[in-house]
């Protein structure tokens, strides 16, 4: 008998998230199914399901969380040590060849007009714009769908750009482009990496990530990626056009935020995976 179709929310169009067609896929399943199977067979009895598939149904969540916290370390350590590659491209001419050109073509291009119209838009990606648009979205999709994955999902992001931004930021310390170079209002914090595109990278893929899990119609999910990458795009480019950050810190924010996204992405597959092979609750 053929396995059943994937649950709605476990499917991008016919991919199954459960699916994992390549080597190492199957290899990461087994390995942190095992770890989150030990981890939670540890937990206090209160916090599991009083079932008979108690410890497989908490191995689900705990790979997710076990998985999530490890990448999520990594790309903290990754942040934190980019230092020494902003010194390394410094000490190349990097700036001299790469951020200093860009900036001098944003500097053609600006207008009163365009300068008002992109500060706009920047905007809706700062600290209190793109938190507002990713959860508006994500409570959306929650309560069209009646489920809470969205919810969480977009919160675990957030969590993770947040403390990108800030390591980044503290570690590095990198100075903004001169401000006769940059669009009011002037921001202070330090330059690396572009919290703006950081943050815009993450949430706004994770948001398309969701909204390819809950449609079905190919034309939405086309919609979304067209749309979530031209946005994404944009926040970057608005950033060097304003002369608030230099073209690296928004190259590395988009790296940076892109490898975040994905490592949600996967600890969501993997939650999928262990959920569905839990045995089946039996009933006394």
């Amino acid at each position: 008998m053929p396995p059943p179709p994937p649950a709605r929310g476990e499917a991008i169009g016919s991919r199954d998230l459960a699916r994992w067609p390549t080597r190492f896929g199957r290899w990461l399943v087994h390995v942190i199914g095992l770890l989150a199977v030990a981890i939670s067979a540890r937990l206090p009895t209160r916090w599991r399901p009083a079932a008979d598939h108690a410890i497989a149904w908490s191995a689900a969540n705990v790979a997710f969380i076990v998985f999530a916290s490890l990448c999520l370390s990594v790309i903290l350590a990754l942040t934190a040590g980019a230092h020494e590659v902003y010194e390394g491209v410094v000490g190349h001419d990097g700036v001299a060849a790469l951020d200093r050109p860009a900036l001098d073509l944003a500097l053609q291009w600006r207008s009163p007009g365009l300068d008002q119209a992109v500060t706009l838009f920047t905007e809706v990606g700062g600290p209190i714009g793109m938190p507002i648009l990713a959860t508006t979205l994500a409570l959306t999709l929650a309560a069209l769908h009646r489920a809470w994955m969205p919810i969480v999902i977009t919160l675990v992001a957030a969590a993770g750009a947040l403390a990108m931004t800030l390591v980044g930021k503290g570690m590095v310390g990198r100075a903004r482009p001169p401000l006769e170079y940059a669009v009011p209002p002037y921001e202070a914090s330090p330059s690396f990496p572009s919290g703006h595109t950081l943050n815009a990278t993450v949430l706004t893929t994770i948001v398309v990530y969701l909204v390819l899990l809950l449609t079905t119609a190919a034309w939405q999910r086309v919609t979304a990626v067209v749309v979530g990458t031209l946005f994404v795009l944009a926040m970057g480019a608005s950033r060097v056009f304003l002369g608030h950050h230099w073209l690296t810190d928004v190259l590395a924010a988009w790296a940076i935020g892109l490898a975040w996204a994905l490592a949600v992405i996967t600890a969501h597959r993997l939650l999928v995976t262990l959920r569905r092979a839990a045995p089946p609750t039996t009933s006394s």
